[in-house]
């Protein structure tokens, strides 16, 4: 069910052709794309990472900056739509489990989102990945030329 809500709703983004200014935009990732060992304690700030590339949330956090979106963390759906219901954030792109997301999607409506599920190699919640090529489509998909 979850993995329908997701391929529906972005199915019916791609079919919008309203983009966003990059500053409008937030990336919003869940915390489990972060390394289980990993010392620094992102959750807080971001500034935190060491992007030592022992995990995806160096490539997570490049890529925002290299398309001028905002970007933020979330330790779960609450914080995640907390942050995501900001004045300064008009559209999302959301890294997470198909749960989170599909709860998400419904939560934040009807601010447009693009779901980029994350996989999970080592079980739930843990040293999650996502594709980078994925997550810069969607970016795109929401600036279009504006960077």
């Amino acid at each position: 069910m979850h993995n329908l809500i997701i391929w529906l709703n972005n199915l019916l983004r791609g079919n919008r052709k309203k983009k966003f200014a990059p500053a409008d935009v937030l990336v919003m990732f869940s915390h489990c794309l972060q390394n289980s060992d990993c010392p620094q304690k992102i959750i807080k700030d971001l500034a935190e990472c060491k992007r030592c590339g022992k995990c995806v949330v160096k490539d997570v956090l490049e890529l925002s900056e290299r398309y001028k979106v905002q970007c933020s963390v979330a330790s779960g759906g609450q914080m995640a739509l907390a942050k995501c219901t900001s004045g300064t954030v008009k559209a999302i792109v959301a890294i997470a489990c198909e749960k989170e997301l599909s709860a998400g999607i419904k939560g934040i409506y009807p601010k447009p989102v693009i779901a980029v599920p994350n996989t999970r190699p080592y079980g739930p919640c843990k040293d999650c990945l996502v594709d980078i090529g994925e997550l810069e489509k969607s970016v795109r998909d929401m600036v279009g030329d504006a960077v």
